[in-house]
């Protein structure tokens, strides 16, 4: 029998990504500015259009001054995180 991890949380990821942005009071010109990010790509992020890949996510908690461990711990909103493991 397999299985399967649940779904991550994508909404409690760009919702942290905008309560960060704007607790830091950052424009997304600033913020494109400091992570070297596109604007667009920044709107479409925090909008759920697009999820950005690692190195967008990389680049975004540097520019926001968290771990990238703190914007993906949100991830696992609404269910129990893996607990490490053997593997």
């Amino acid at each position: 029998m397999t299985i399967f991890p649940p779904d991550p949380n994508l909404t409690a990821l760009r919702l942290e990504l905008g309560r960060l942005r704007g607790e830091r009071g950052r424009s997304y010109d600033e913020l494109a500015r400091r992570s070297g990010l596109a604007r667009r790509t920044l709107i479409e992020i925090e909008q759920g259009r697009t999820i950005g890949s690692l190195k967008t996510w990389h680049a975004l908690a540097h520019a926001l001054d968290v771990s990238v461990d703190h914007l993906f711990s949100t991830l696992c909103e609404g269910h129990t995180p893996p607990v490490g493991g053997t593997e």
